[in-house]
């Protein structure tokens, strides 16, 4: 079963680059790319008019806390409200947006962790609605304990979504957070039917090739848990951006 499209994360100045190495899409990153601060809000940037693309990531800066001591939820509805019309204008229908945003959604010292996880379903249920009105879909995406306190695995993304009875909302399997949260690449097929899409890099972030991660064991357990979604890299790219890509997707498409 292929996969239907290989992409790059990356900002406005690379764009043309990626193309050019041959990805299929890109995926920019919204927070400071996409739009861009204005006033006390956000503006569209003006490199992004004119173009759709299938999915964002990075929804929230860290400067935007979406989980407190006291609920959020206004904030954090002012902000959804505001930013997902700006990505519905250079979005694809349907398009994706990746929730990680591990510093917005830190649940702060002395909030206990059911108070913080009902926060949080409070607030993705905000974005998912937000995203909807703007024909876009919200994916969760779990991170490592490094970026956030709060769902750090595939396992613990799908208990807080039943737990919360959160529809709508698929996951995202992001092979760099499955790795450092040492959870089985099987939790994958275990929680098949709510993947929706999915980041891959090699060892320490980097490119495809250059570690020992087992991003083609990655690719395997996908297809056996019958996705056939796109996969999009996400890495930490050295002073060759477009040899980087290429290489990678040279790799992912050999694979």
């Amino acid at each position: 079963m292929p996969f239907s499209a290989f992409g790059v994360i990356t900002d406005a100045a690379r764009t043309d680059a990626a193309f050019a190495a041959g990805v299929d899409y890109v995926e920019p990153t919204i927070v400071d790319n996409v739009v861009v601060p204005h006033g006390e809000g956000w503006r569209l940037s003006d490199a992004y008019r004119g173009k759709r693309h299938p999915s964002f990531a990075v929804l929230a800066p860290g400067s935007v806390p979406l989980i407190g001591m006291e609920s959020r939820l206004d904030e954090a509805r002012r902000y959804f409200d505001e930013v997902f019309p700006l990505l519905g204008e250079v979005a694809e229908p349907g398009a994706k947006v990746v929730f990680g945003s591990g510093r917005s959604r830190t649940a702060p010292d002395g909030l206990a962790k059911e108070a913080a996880l009902a926060q949080l379903a409070d607030v993705v249920r905000a974005a998912r609605d937000a995203a909807a009105a703007a024909g876009l879909r919200v994916m969760l995406e779990p991170l490592n304990t490094g970026e956030t306190n709060l769902i750090n695995s595939i396992g613990e993304a799908s208990d807080f979504l039943d737990s919360f009875e959160i529809d709508g909302v698929p996951i995202v399997a992001d092979l760099y957070h499955i790795v450092l949260a040492g959870e089985p690449l099987e939790s994958i097929v275990d929680h098949a039917a709510k993947i929706g899409h999915t980041h891959i890099a090699d060892g320490g972030r980097r490119y495809l090739g250059t570690g020992g991660w087992p991003w083609r064991e990655f690719l395997a357990t996908l297809q056996l848990a019958g996705y056939d979604g796109s996969v999009s890299l996400e890495c930490n790219w050295g002073d060759d951006f477009e040899s980087e890509v290429r290489a990678s997707v040279e790799l992912l498409r050999a694979a």
